[in-house]
C-alpha cells in the first residue's frame, strides 16, 4: 500500500466494474444495506461459533486505528493521534516505530503472502492477525472463497486471533464473498474471531453517509451477530461521475459524526481511517497527518475521536 493516490486509482477500477451491476452509486465500492435497528449487545468474550470460544481483543480499549504506510514524522502523528493500533497491509511495521501503548497489527495480504516467513513475522509482531487483503477485486488479493478456504489453516497455526478477509463490498449480502467464505468457514470448523470491513461514501452530505455507514455495519451485524466487527478503511471518496473527494471541512464533519456513531455500536470494536497518512501527490486528499506531523482538518478530527 505505497500511497492513497495508486490506492484510489485501483479502487476506481474496481468501482467502474462494480457500478455496470448496480444503479446506486451512493457507496461506489460498498453497498449498504437498509437500516436494521439497534442490535443486541455482544462482546468479543461471549462470542461462540461451532462451539468455539472465541478469542479476546487483546488490543487497548481505545477503538480507533491508523492504516498507514511510513512517512516522516509518523511515530510523532501518531502520538498525536490518540490512536490506539496501527496496520500496514503487511506482517511487519517496514520500520514504522509505533509510540508506546499502540500496536501493530500484521496482516497476510493475499495468497502469495503465506508463506513460514510471513506467518512467523506476523506471529512475532502481534497476537492479532488481519488476512486477505480485498479478495473480492481484481487489482488487490483477487482470491476466491475456496483459496483462501484452504490457506486458512495455516493462518490458524498461528494460534493469534484471526479477522476474516476484508472484502471492499457485500458483507452484508447472502451469496457474496464474504457469505460464501463464512458458511465454508462454518462447514469446514474453521475460526474466525471478527469481521473487517472496508467502506467509501460517495454521498458527501454528511448526515446521509453516516447514516449509509451505519447501515452497513448493522447489516453486517444482524448477518453475523456473534462476531466483533472491525472497519479497518474508511473515508468520503466518490468512485462515481463528479468530484472524487469532499472538502477538507466536509471531510473533517463525516470524521467527527461518524467516529461517534461507532464508538456507540458495542459490537464496534476498532476503525481505521484511510488514510492516517495524505497522499505523496502533495495533496490532502483524505489524509490525517501530512509528512513530518503537520495536521490536516479530518486529522483534527479524528484525534478528538474516543
Amino acid at each position: 500500500m505505497p500511497s492513497l493516490t495508486k490506492r484510489t486509482t485501483a479502487l476506481l477500477a474496481a468501482a467502474t466494474v462494480a457500478l455496470t451491476a448496480s444503479a446506486t452509486a451512493a457507496t461506489a465500492v460498498n453497498r449498504s444495506s437498509s437500516d436494521a435497528g439497534t442490535p443486541a449487545k455482544v462482546t468479543a468474550a461471549s462470542s461462540v461459533t461451532s462451539g468455539i470460544a472465541l478469542k479476546k481483543d487483546t488490543i487497548g480499549d481505545v477503538k480507533k486505528g491508523a492504516a498507514l504506510w511510513k512517512q516522516k514524522g509518523v511515530t510523532k502523528s501518531l502520538k498525536d493521534s490518540g490512536v490506539s493500533w496501527f496496520y500496514d497491509w503487511a506482517p511487519t511495521p517496514n520500520g514504522v516505530k509505533a509510540p508506546k501503548g499502540v500496536d501493530f497489527v500484521p496482516m497476510i495480504w493475499g495468497a502469495a503472502s503465506v508463506t513460514k516467513a510471513n506467518l512467523a513475522a506476523a506471529k512475532k509482531n502481534g497476537d492479532t492477525l488481519l488476512a486477505f487483503n480485498e479478495p473480492d477485486l481484481g487489482a488487490q488479493s483477487n482470491m476466491t472463497a475456496k483459496q483462501a478456504l484452504d490457506l486458512w489453516p495455516q493462518l490458524q497455526k498461528t494460534k493469534m486471533r484471526l479477522g476474516a478477509p476484508a472484502v471492499a463490498w457485500g458483507a452484508d449480502q447472502d451469496g457474496e464473498w464474504l457469505d460464501k467464505f463464512m458458511k465454508g468457514a462454518r462447514k469446514r470448523g474453521y475460526r474466525v474471531d471478527f469481521i473487517p470491513l472496508h467502506w467509501y461514501g460517495g454521498d458527501f452530505t454528511t448526515a446521509n453517509a453516516v447514516k449509509q455507514l451505519k447501515a452497513y455495519v448493522q447489516g453486517v451485524h444482524a448477518k453475523y451477530p456473534k462476531k466483533p466487527i472491525w472497519i479497518t478503511e474508511y473515508s468520503l471518496i466518490n468512485f462515481g461521475a463528479g468530484a472524487k473527494f469532499p472538502s477538507a471541512t466536509n471531510q473533517a464533519a463525516f470524521v467527527k459524526k461518524s467516529t461517534a456513531m461507532l464508538e456507540k455500536l458495542s459490537y464496534v470494536e476498532h476503525y481505521a481511517w484511510f488514510a492516517f497518512p495524505t497522499s505523496t501527490n502533495g495533496q490532502d486528499e483524505t489524509g490525517l497527518y501530512r509528512p513530518g506531523g503537520a495536521i490536516t482538518k479530518p486529522g483534527k478530527a479524528y484525534r478528538a475521536a474516543g
